[in-house]
């Protein structure tokens, strides 16, 4: 996730066939865990190994080090394929014909597409064991009361702070916003918040802005699971999120550029370009090596209104339908990875704040901002696992991008809802 939405960040396609006793090549480390960009939808081919492995780089070498051990332990051979291109799609295909991974990682959103798909099996974890994972995570992949994944790390979005130029943690948006204008005015920062949008918007990371102002995307149903009959978009409070968004773009503060983008949103709070920067922990490892002060606290909300609830996004290991190998697909997941050691060797890897409790409670005095981050997933709203979220994205980020640039707050969101609810039949 990283900004999560269903696709894995990935650069590189590379196969490392694993034995008890074979190290296999070094993957290189991915620079952030941000959206997949589109790519080939064409299904890779399955390694020739028993039990294969799909991934992105930034966990490869994690997954291996327990591969190994597991393919010693059992006498098999495994491969870690590191992916690129569009992943839901590919490994969609690949599954249906048989040649697809025995397990494979990837964010929790993509799962109602993938059970629609008949793509993955359900898990078999006690009841006692989900109780060492964090409830919001446990929460995220569960569809349909049933466990798809085995989570081992959460994200969600929070506020980097430059503490050389605003030394206190704002309490409200409006005052770092505030904090932000001022620091440009006295030269000490080029912009004066950075949330990154861009020509095509960006519905992630605007989501906290949208839910202070009362913007939601679906409701919940009694059991606190996702409505997708309760569509919010254009509703009341997605039009006073609108406004308010239209006010803070270029027609009305600036404090909302299109030139900030996902490209370049991270690099200018790490240049010392922005006070203020929304991201999620895989912006840590940018802003760590440029070596500014720097502190992470929670998204504060507008003022008087409600608290700010970004998505939390929870990335996982999945036992794909039809691999060739389920039971030994089963085991890796549900009792190798299953473990305090499987868990801290993902977060070492991945640097993602872990799920299970007792890796999270070890590493929280060592990182402030993991901890703050796994803080703060506790209070985020889990992104919605369901079908219907692949037709939400793309119009809403268009419409936030279009609010930016100064186009009408009302129309906007009535024409944005209009188009969700003919894509997913309502």
């Amino acid at each position: 996730m990283s900004r999560i939405q269903g696709a894995l960040a990935v650069t590189a396609t590379a196969v490392l066939l694993l034995t008890g006793c074979g190290n296999g090549a070094e993957p290189k480390q991915a620079a952030s865990s941000a959206p997949a960009a589109a790519g080939s939808t064409a299904a890779p081919e399955r390694a020739d190994a028993d039990l294969v492995i799909w991934t992105d780089n930034l966990k490869a070498d994690s997954i291996r080090a327990f591969a190994e051990d597991f393919a010693a332990d059992n006498g098999i051979s495994v491969a870690v394929q590191v992916i690129s291109g569009e992943f839901q799609t590919a490994l969609v295909t690949a599954n249906a014909a048989g040649n697809g991974p025995d397990v494979f990682t990837g964010a929790h959103d993509m799962i109602g597409n993938l059970v629609q798909n008949g793509s993955i099996d359900p898990l078999q974890i006690a009841p006692d064991q989900l109780k060492g994972y964090a409830e919001t995570a446990v929460k995220a992949v569960t569809y349909n009361e049933s466990v798809y994944a085995l989570p081992y790390g959460i994200e969600t979005l929070g506020l980097f702070r430059n503490t050389d130029i605003v030394p206190e943690a704002p309490l409200t948006l409006e005052d770092a916003f505030a904090k932000g204008q001022e620091a440009v005015a006295a030269k000490k920062a080029e912009v004066p918040f950075s949330l990154p949008q861009g020509n095509s918007g960006d519905a992630y990371h605007m989501q906290p802005l949208y839910t202070s102002m009362g913007g939601y995307l679906f409701g919940s149903t009694p059991q606190g699971d996702p409505d997708p009959s309760d569509l919010g978009v254009g509703g009341e409070g997605s039009v006073a999120a609108a406004k308010k968004i239209h006010a803070l773009g270029e027609a009305g503060s600036g404090i909302l550029k299109r030139s900030i983008s996902v490209d370049n949103s991270i690099s200018l709070f790490a240049d010392g370009k922005a006070p203020y920067l929304v991201a999620g922990p895989w912006a840590l490892n940018q802003v760590e090596k440029a070596g500014i002060p720097f502190e992470v606290t929670p998204i504060p909300g507008f003022e008087g209104q409600a608290a700010a609830q970004p998505f939390a996004g929870v990335q996982g290991f999945y036992v794909a339908s039809k691999g060739k190998n389920e039971a030994f697909a089963h085991e890796f997941v549900e009792n190798a990875m299953n473990t305090e050691a499987g868990m801290t060797q993902m977060f070492e890897g991945a640097k993602l704040p872990p799920t299970m409790t007792t890796v999270r409670e070890k590493i929280a005095g060592q990182n402030p901002a993991i901890e703050t981050f796994a803080s703060a997933a506790e209070s985020a709203q889990p992104m919605p696992a369901i079908p219907e979220m692949a037709a939400v994205f793309a119009p809403l980020g268009q419409a936030f991008a279009a609010l930016v640039g100064g186009a009408d707050p009302e129309s906007t969101m009535r024409s944005v809802r209009e188009t969700i609810a003919a894509a997913i039949g309502k």
